[in-house]
């Protein structure tokens, strides 16, 4: 892990207020940490908070959901790339990596944010993932980043804990390499 960076525990924290809602936009999730610093009375540090949900996509904690896996009060939602900056209406679902825990206070998180029911359609999510995965492999492959692939290579058995996929291949590929 990076110095300086989130812990697990943070991350997890982060998994946790994504499954309240089952999937959440950068911006709420963003606002949805904002509101619970204010309710334990403490500083709201966007950059951090945008650092923490950086590490825990980058680590698979929460994962880049596509519009198709996403269900709002029953219809797809309308993600409205305009109105924000493109990363803030990116959907994050809880990942492969995430063991989802919740922070003091966020319990109350669902009447405040008051956010329509929602879903995320699994198989489709772990479809995503899975092309994601072997994207950042050959990405970690091409730039000899054994760092990387290490934590790519623990995703690959998390991900077949998670979902029903099969992620040998890409597991192969790069242990072939750390190997090489």
């Amino acid at each position: 892990m990076t110095e300086g960076a989130p812990s697990v525990a943070a991350r997890d924290d982060l998994a946790g207020v994504v499954d309240l809602f089952d999937w959440l936009t950068r911006a709420e999730l963003t606002r949805a940490l904002s509101e619970l610093a204010f309710k334990q009375r403490t500083e709201v540090d966007e950059a951090a908070i945008g650092a923490a949900i950086d590490v825990a996509v980058a680590e698979y904690a929460l994962v880049p959901a596509p519009v198709e896996a996403l269900s709002e009060e029953g219809t797809t939602p309308a993600l409205d790339a305009d109105s924000a900056g493109a990363d803030e209406v990116v959907a994050l679902a809880v990942g492969p990596a995430a063991f989802p825990s919740l922070p003091e206070d966020a319990e109350d998180l669902p009447h405040i944010l008051d956010l329509p029911d929602r879903d995320v359609d699994r198989r489709v999510l772990a479809d995503a993932v899975l092309e994601r995965l072997s994207t950042d492999a050959v990405a970690a492959i091409t730039e000899r980043d054994h760092e990387r692939l290490e934590t790519l290579a623990d995703v690959t058995y998390d991900i077949e804990t998670w979902a029903p996929v099969d992620a040998g291949g890409i597991r192969e590929r790069i242990v072939s390499e750390l190997d090489g």
